[in-house]
């Protein structure tokens, strides 16, 4: 078993490089991976989303608004109404993401803030969103009081301090194709260090595919070529390791049944 615990299947290409969802799906199942988060982005689009994976009972589902995808005003108790879903096993993604200047940071934040209040109203783990944020997103993680539901910091670009201080905090890490890209020799130090039992993988589909299909759309079936490629740096069985991160997917996301 191996689980793509991040992916954005509303936005894959189907009619071009995949028929639907069901022959995407498919091409995953073909390389062993059997069930997939499906992350959202923002609110006006989750209804799709959600009606997109309705008949794939091994599709999960996130709820919320992505740091930079905020240009729609929206409230929490519509966050709160849209999450309140058995198919939703996870609130985000969320998060700060300071790249694109300082205009943003105030309403980030906020946002971040309404999400960790919604994830503990509705006792759902947080799928964090960071980049060039790394003080403030630990700050407002601990000021809103996020350990109690835990969570994950997605596709980890981080350094080895914040994935200590994050997993203090009950977080898992999950590692990207980023990590076979070479220019990512951190990040290959920092895979090397995780503890197995906080570790989980994904794709972030339809972004960041991995070698060797970098510059190509990426898809779930690529989340085997992430899982091999850690087991290589880690020097560990291929099958070790995705037997141990599918365990902590249904460790973290507690509402996803296998």
């Amino acid at each position: 078993m191996l689980i793509d615990s991040h992916c954005h299947l509303d936005r894959l290409d189907y009619g071009g490089k995949h028929q639907d969802l069901a022959d995407m799906l498919n091409k995953a199942k073909a390389r062993g991976v059997s069930h997939f988060l499906s992350v959202s982005v923002t609110l006006d689009h989750f209804p799709a989303m959600r009606q997109l994976i309705e008949p794939h009972a091994n599709v999960f589902a996130s709820c919320g608004v992505h740091p930079l995808d905020q240009e729609t005003p929206w409230e929490p108790a519509q966050l709160l109404s849209l999450a309140d879903d058995p198919r939703v096993v996870a609130i985000g993604e969320t998060g700060l993401d300071y790249f694109y200047g300082p205009e943003q940071i105030p309403q980030q934040q906020a946002a971040f803030r309404q999400h960790i209040q919604v994830a503990r109203q509705l006792n759902k783990p947080l799928i964090v969103h960071t980049r060039d944020a790394k003080a403030d997103t630990l700050q407002i993680l601990k000021e809103e009081g996020a350990a109690a539901v835990g969570g994950v910091l997605h596709c980890f670009t981080e350094d080895w301090e914040m994935a200590q201080a994050a997993m203090d905090l009950g977080f898992y890490i999950s590692i990207s194709g980023i990590v076979t890209f070479r220019n990512a020799d951190a990040l290959r130090e920092v895979t090397r260090k995780l503890p197995l039992d906080r570790l989980l993988v994904e794709t972030d589909s339809p972004y960041l595919a991995p070698v060797p299909y970098r510059g190509q759309q990426n898809e779930p079936a690529y989340v085997r070529d992430v899982a091999e490629y850690v087991a290589w740096l880690r020097n560990m069985q291929v099958y070790d390791l995705c037997e141990a991160t599918s365990a902590n997917f249904f460790r973290l996301f507690s509402l996803a049944k296998p």
